[in-house]
């Protein structure tokens, strides 16, 4: 697959991030993995990505991040195309996006760089050493300490023919429209706010209709609901599932840092698909807390 062929993949439809599974001993369970994914990829996400953040590509040995995306990669052949976090130093970020294109992902994610300070300048320099290192289309993410304005993006742009794809997770609208003004049809843009169903009907007003639903993990069938609920403008069934979901959902998932990709592991765990706890420095959600999580995930029915 070339990059402009997984840009027009990216370009419609849900994305999500499975989570990782781990076992008891906190190590890669490949048999509990290869049944999340076999069991999601027929609900009809886009793509899957494989080792992005709720995938805790941050607590991945270099050793286990491969045993991921190959697995994934494997398991989901025929169904739906895979694409690979990347992230860390530039050194380290070039290792595993070469290492992702060897074990056959058709793209990458580029996570935030590891440095907390760096100019638009550096950032935009680590952006193209990564770029420049495969062959395989990647999409860059604007979030925490990656702040890439139209400009940049726009030089970028012109230096990199594989960077295909915009995903922002800042929740800045004058930057987004900036860069979807600037940049036009350039780019797949992508929404990647936690949660990102909350935003997504602006974010469809704003030129951008895909994003990635992490939620998707637990309550696959009412993910895609939503979706085409935003996608055909059915904003009656777009506020009954906020209302009736997503704002009590949030209320356990603000409750700490770091509980965006727990209580999605928490939601796995309570649906059958048991992916392990998350690895430190994140915490598992209090006992309470998954029971409210459990008794909200009921009331959406069966998946």
């Amino acid at each position: 697959m070339n990059p402009q062929e997984l840009k027009s993949i990216l370009s419609h439809g849900l994305l999500s991030f499975p989570v990782t599974d781990f076992n008891a001993q906190g190590d890669f369970h490949q048999a509990g993995y290869i049944k999340r994914l076999e069991w999601l990829a027929p609900y009809g996400a886009s793509a899957l990505f494989a080792a992005g953040g709720t995938g805790e590509f941050f607590s991945l040995a270099a050793s286990e991040y491969s045993q991921v995306v190959k697995t994934a990669v494997d398991t989901c052949a025929t169904s739906v195309p895979i694409l690979a976090g990347v992230g860390g130093s530039t050194r380290q970020a070039i290792e595993y996006a070469q290492e992702a294109e060897r074990l056959g992902a058709k793209g990458l994610l580029l996570l935030p760089h590891y440095l907390t300070e760096a100019s638009q300048d550096g950032v935009a320099a680590h952006v193209e050493a990564v770029c420049k290192s495969v062959n395989i289309g990647v999409v860059v993410y604007n979030r925490n300490v990656c702040r890439l304005t139209a400009p940049l993006l726009e030089r970028l742009a012109e230096t990199c023919p594989n960077l295909i794809g915009y995903k922002d997770g800042l929740g800045d609208i004058e930057l987004m429209v900036s860069i979807r003004r600037r940049l036009g049809d350039r780019f797949s843009y992508l929404g990647g706010l936690p949660t990102a169903e909350v935003y997504a009907a602006a974010y469809k007003a704003l030129g951008v209709p895909v994003y990635s639903s992490a939620v998707f993990n637990f309550i696959p069938k009412t993910s895609m609901d939503f979706y085409h609920a935003v996608a055909r403008e059915d904003y009656a069934t777009v506020d009954k599932i906020i209302d009736d979901f997503f704002l009590p959902y949030l209320d356990i998932r603000n409750r700490k840092a770091g509980y965006a990709v727990s209580i999605v592991k928490a939601g796995a765990k309570i649906v059958g698909y048991d992916a392990g706890p998350v690895r430190t420095p994140l915490t598992d959600l209090l006992p309470e807390e998954y029971e409210a999580l459990a008794a909200l995930i009921d009331k959406q029915g069966p998946q």
